[in-house]
């Protein structure tokens, strides 16, 4: 063990002991995860094989979205507080600051794989192949017709491209503290706008405006941070579209399909290979300061890691989790072990 996770569970420990001595050691016997809805389902798989395979008691997971688990997780150190939170984008130089403003000074950051950020529609649905820039012209706040750039007056598909069914634009995403959200706005949104010259012609922060907001005016609807409650509107409505995790979609084959993005369907080997361009990393990051305190984290976050979970043949690749090539998975596993210190924007 380091001198530096030494430090840190000896700070945890003090903070634990604040409820008194012996209370302290017993205050929680379950570790805490919250964070991305995307990595929800892995955090999960893994809290039931953990609890299953050592008698513990399984870790509590909450789905709190990637931007409102690094808000939770960056509170401080101590029993009250999370002990890992999951993230569908890497964390921000921002929710770094928080954190050490708070004393969470001692974290590592494991990358378990990769995600296709999918679209889809109920089994009963139209077949759909969307191209980024149409994504955009159905979603967007603000979008381009005839040279000028106006509100967005598209309610129906074939109002974009009479090719597109005749329904009416209805897609549940997710919210503005998503990572899923960052993700679709710079993968498809951001993407998408670049074909349009009146707006790449105005100016940096206006561009910027137009490519990245998301329409209000009622065909895009914010349904919250559990994915979950999207599978089951797609379910419901045949002609609704729904945005989440390739997971999700994963599971939930034999009532949802997917829509094609530039002619290609998200699916194992086409997000690995990298063919279908609207994939992102997961993430999680523990803090190392509460290890050997928070009894057996460190015995999760070593399960969490191991080639059993992530591996090419793991039990997270059952739920839809895109493995890291093998070399990268392995100096990951190496230093998320041994508790090395994030570093992205220094220390």
């Amino acid at each position: 063990m380091t001198s530096k996770l030494l430090t840190g569970a000896a700070i945890c420990a003090v903070a634990l002991a604040g409820v008194s001595g012996a209370a302290a050691q017993g205050a929680r016997d379950q570790i805490r995860i919250v964070g991305s809805s995307t990595v929800f389902p892995y955090s999960q798989a893994v809290a039931e094989r953990f609890a299953s395979t050592t008698g513990s008691r399984a870790p509590v997971v909450e789905s709190t979205g990637t931007g409102g688990g690094f808000k939770v997780f960056c509170e401080g150190v101590g029993e009250a507080t999370a002990d890992i939170t999951g993230a569908s984008r890497a964390m921000k130089e921002s929710e770094w600051e928080l954190c050490k403003q708070n004393g969470v000074t001692d974290i590592s950051e494991a990358q378990i794989g990769f995600d296709g950020l999918s679209i889809a529609v109920s089994r009963n649905g139209a077949d759909m192949d969307l191209s980024k820039a149409q994504i955009f012209q159905a979603l967007a706040a603000e979008v381009e017709v005839d040279g000028q750039v106006v509100a967005n007056p598209f309610k129906r598909w074939n109002e974009i491209d009479p090719s597109l069914p005749d329904d009416q634009i209805t897609v549940f995403g997710p919210p503005p503290t998503s990572g899923t959200r960052d993700a679709f706005v710079e993968l498809v949104m951001e993407e998408g706008c670049a074909e349009y010259q009146a707006i790449q012609a105005l100016d940096g922060d206006r561009k910027k405006q137009v490519c990245q907001r998301m329409r209000t005016d009622g065909p895009f609807i914010e349904a919250g941070e559990n994915d979950n409650l999207i599978v089951q509107r797609l379910q419901q409505d045949a002609h609704a579209v729904g945005i989440f995790g390739y997971s999700f979609l994963y599971e939930n084959e034999d009532t949802l399909k997917a829509v094609k993005v530039n002619g290609v369907e998200p699916a194992l080997e086409t997000i690995a290979t990298g063919e279908y361009k609207v994939s992102r990393p997961l993430f999680f990051y523990v803090k190392n300061a509460h290890r050997g305190v928070i009894p057996g984290l460190t015995e999760f976050v070593e399960e969490y890691v191991s080639e059993d979970s992530i591996g090419e043949d793991g039990y997270l690749g059952e739920r839809g989790l895109i493995p890291l090539p093998e070399a990268d998975r392995k100096t990951m596993q190496d230093a998320v072990v041994g508790g090395e210190h994030f570093s992205r924007y220094g220390s």
